[in-house]
């Protein structure tokens, strides 16, 4: 196919890119600095401006583009970027595409979501079919994916990646946790109750790929692993592949003078399971073929591989 991506350059989109690549596909990389590679496009989501060619052009589009969640402290500042960053790449990809001729369309969008939908779910398991929940996160989402309705109602097939929380040692929840539990400082985040929709690496790169090439799956999916574990285990097995202990508890409190606004989202039990991708019957028969369905497994891959 012929892909265009936005969010190209960040955790997920370098992976996705190099996957892309290596089956075959030709990806145009949308950016907003002025271009230097071929491939590139230069757009200005901030002013909705990306030229309807390029998208003319295109088979599918991919949009991770997005400010990370916990790069920064949170202010008002950072919490309104988090939210742009979001909604006006998804706004401007979904309007230009609206607009285009209907030969002339993507037949496909998949969008960045997540599972902040959902709010502070407790310990209830939740799958696509629940509703949104509260707080600042679950708001973002809502516009979000509200977003993406222009490209939706002109009958692109949409679908809102829901993602979690992938494994890898260079970013994501793993990353800023690898040098403390090294030096055998590392803990569980609270009290450690709250439930972690981790996924691997390897699991989130397969499952996109798929979703990709089904032209029968539309609307949310959930890109998580199928065995959610509560922050307390995700601790533990971390600490024993790293054979170092995990004695050292970072209190709620400590949390909210070191993150801000998103101490409350760290300690947030988000127990999500992949509905549409392990539901037996349509539109998957067997179920998504997770390598690493468990987290020992996860854990290694993203600690080794």
């Amino acid at each position: 196919m012929r892909i265009l991506m936005a969010g190209a350059s960040g955790f997920l989109g370098t992976r996705l890119i190099a996957r892309l690549a290596a089956d075959g596909h030709e990806i145009t990389r949308l950016v907003r600095r002025p271009t230097s590679h071929p491939g590139e496009v230069q757009w200005d989501p901030g002013t909705a401006r990306l030229d309807p060619a390029v998208v003319a052009t295109s088979d599918a589009v991919i949009n991770l583009a997005g400010a990370g969640v916990g790069d920064k402290r949170w202010n008002d500042e950072y919490r309104a970027l988090i939210r742009s960053s979001r909604v006006d790449t998804t706004s401007t990809l979904a309007i230009t595409m609206a607009r285009l001729p209907t030969e002339d369309r993507p037949k496909t969008l998949l969008n960045a979501s997540a599972v902040g939908w959902y709010g502070n779910t407790g310990d209830r398991s939740v799958d696509e079919d629940a509703p949104a929940g509260e707080g600042f996160l679950a708001d973002v989402v809502r516009a979000w994916e509200g977003a993406t309705r222009p490209a939706e109602e002109a009958g692109v097939r949409v679908v809102r990646l829901r993602t979690g929380l992938p494994l890898h040692r260079d970013g994501g929840l793993l990353k800023p946790q690898l040098l403390p539990f090294r030096l055998g400082i590392g803990g569980k985040l609270g009290n450690g109750r709250q439930w972690l929709p981790w996924i691997a690496m390897v699991d989130w790169l397969d499952a996109v790929v798929h979703l990709l090439d089904r032209e029968d799956v539309a609307g949310p999916v959930n890109v998580v692993g199928p065995n959610p574990v509560r922050n307390k285990e995700f601790t533990r097995e971390l600490a024993r592949q790293l054979h170092r202990p995990a004695i050292m508890p970072i209190p709620a409190l400590a949390l909210k003078i070191a993150l801000g606004g998103f101490a409350h989202e760290a300690l947030t039990s988000a127990r999500v399971l992949p509905g549409v991708l392990t539901r037996a019957g349509r539109p998957y028969r067997a179920g998504f073929p997770f390598r690493h369905p468990d987290l020992p497994g996860a854990l290694h891959a993203a600690l080794h591989e």
